[in-house]
């Protein structure tokens, strides 16, 4: 199974937001998208950074309340993990979990195509262990 295999299932819609927004604005959108974290991308289609729920948590700490008007930017993780369409998906929840990951952008051809959690894979490795099982059972029962 690959990622392909995920992004087909869940869409590759990707929530993006540029690295001069505030921290409010970003609340608003993981909010507004009931997600964990949004890929920051200054021109829409390309990968500047990532920032999750845990990022703001560990700022919060520091900064205060001084951080919600502070760009997007300051918060950021620039260094980010990626995957392919084509990455195995047992290597990538591996991955992920050995990393402390929860969020992955997925680029083709190097363009931003879609981003995977971690709960994405389990549903989808979840759902796969069901449709197997009920396969058995129909085979069995006749």
């Amino acid at each position: 199974m690959r990622i392909a295999d995920v992004v087909k299932r869940k869409g590759g819609e990707v929530v993006t937001v540029s690295s001069d927004a505030t921290v409010t604005e970003l609340l608003s959108l993981l909010s507004e998208h009931k997600i964990g974290a949004v890929v920051v991308s200054d021109d829409g289609t390309g990968l500047d950074g990532i920032v999750s729920e845990r990022d703001i948590v560990r700022h919060l700490e520091t900064d205060g309340a001084a951080l919600l008007d502070a760009p997007v930017r300051q918060i950021m993780t620039s260094d980010v993990h990626t995957c392919t369409p084509d990455d195995d998906l047992e290597d990538m929840a591996a991955r992920m979990t050995d990393r402390r990951i929860r969020h992955v952008p997925v680029l083709s051809e190097g363009a931003l195509a879609a981003i995977v959690s971690i709960g994405d894979i389990v549903k989808f490795r979840i759902d796969t262990l069901q449709a197997e099982r009920d396969q058995l059972r129909d085979y069995i029962s006749h």
